[in-house]
């Protein structure tokens, strides 16, 4: 009979990355310190995986619902209700739900930062509180999420999801101008959508402008960022897909935790779990040791890379890297030493720090474990030697049913 094999997924979200001459050629990944994920490629393989299929958005959903086997060319839903299942957010048939960041706008007219200067998550909550009790009604409800992080629901059939967007941390310093929404067809409802959304962008930039939170800050949280709308998920049960296995998500932010909840994984939280570099490490770490024990697979997260690598800071970038590798894989690692599980580790995209927003090169992957029967010659993880490691360029379901040994 055929062992029932467990395993861990390692993610650090936009990890991923291009040589850079100030790097002496080398990646952020390859030139910081990750004995722990080197490890990982040593006693194992490497190869890549294709997160962002072609004609879907550059977005953590679709990579991650990749990473998972979930397909999302097939059943995309959007972001919005994604985070809204995380969030518990009971959304009706004709709800359209929609990310929602709160972010900075100069003077001029330009959109200067996608997180308004990592808004303080209490600060957020203050701004959203007020929003909410100014302009929710019948046709639109706000909703805080963490931090910039939030959430806009239209209800009724007047509105539709049929519009286009810019992602709001893949458009720093463009006119707003040059960033607006558009009807994706010429149906009454599309037009509908976005002259509503613009009339209540404009009357909460005037409203969030005036909030004495935003006094003296560089930068203000003075607009709002509607984009990635869609209407209730109905996606496969992870045990569904995956011949009974249970799996379980570790996260601070709602895209992932929303994933979890919409394809019936438990969705573990973590106290101190922000989102950024202080977050709560050794509590994701105890959180993975215990999860592992009653599940087939964990799935453990840390956004906090790819907000670095969204800002364009070098340093924090390699700090984040080697945070990641120090905190969270190698106490892990560890702790598993003597089980017999299979560990991957895999960025969800690319964030390439000179360009700050995501692209679509597969991203390198490592697999150890007994998975593994014989360890390819590559002994670092690295962007640059994954694509001619063993496991060759994986996409869809393969890495979870490998690591599964389904």
């Amino acid at each position: 009979m055929k062992e029932f094999r467990k395993a861990i997924v390692f993610l650090p979200d936009g990890m991923a990355d291009d040589p850079l001459p100030e790097l002496g050629g080398k990646t952020p990944l390859e030139y910081a310190c990750t004995p722990a994920m080197d490890s990982i490629a040593a006693r194992g393989a490497s190869g890549t995986f294709l997160t962002l299929p072609p004609a879907l958005p550059t977005s953590s959903d679709v990579a991650n619902m990749s990473v998972l086997g979930f397909q999302p060319e097939l059943n995309y839903p959007g972001r919005g209700p994604i985070e809204a299942a995380s969030q518990n957010i009971q959304l009706a048939d004709d709800d359209v739900a929609w990310r929602c960041n709160l972010v900075y706008v100069s003077d001029d007219g330009i959109l200067r930062d996608y997180s308004a200067g990592h808004l303080d998550d209490a600060d957020s909550a203050i701004l959203m509180a007020a929003l909410k009790a100014e302009f929710d009604s019948e046709k639109v409800t706000f909703h805080h999420g963490v931090s910039y992080r939030n959430l806009l629901v239209l209800h009724g059939k007047e509105f539709c999801d049929r519009i286009d967007y810019q992602k709001p941390d893949s458009s720093q310093d463009i006119p707003v101008d040059q960033l607006r929404l558009k009807a994706l067809d010429d149906s009454p409802e599309a037009a509908h959508t976005v002259e509503f959304l613009e009339q209540l962008s404009e009357k909460a930039a005037k409203f969030l402008a005036a909030h004495p939170l935003n006094a003296g800050r560089t930068a203000p949280a003075n607009w709002i960022w509607p984009w990635s709308p869609g209407y209730r998920p109905r996606m496969q049960l992870f045990s569904e897909r995956y011949a009974g296995r249970s799996g379980a998500v570790i996260s601070a932010v709602d895209v992932i935790k929303g994933l979890g909840k919409c394809t019936g994984m438990s969705v573990i939280d973590v106290p101190g779990a922000t989102g950024f570099l202080d977050t709560n490490y050794s509590g994701k770490v105890q959180a993975a040791l215990k999860a592992i024990e009653e599940h087939d697979l964990v799935y453990v997260h840390l956004e906090a890379i790819d907000e670095c690598s969204h800002l364009g800071d070098l340093k924090l970038k390699l700090q984040a890297i080697e945070e990641f590798d120090a905190k969270i894989v190698s106490p892990i690692l560890a702790a598993l030493r003597d089980s017999p599980y299979n560990f991957a580790v895999l960025p969800d995209h690319p964030v390439p720090i000179k360009l700050r927003k995501h692209t679509t090169t597969p991203v390198p992957l490592a697999i150890c474990g007994p998975v593994i029967k014989q360890p390819d010659p590559i002994t670092c993880f690295s962007e640059t030697l994954a694509p001619s490691g063993a496991l060759g360029n994986l996409k869809k379901e393969e890495l979870i049913r490998k690591i599964l040994e389904l």
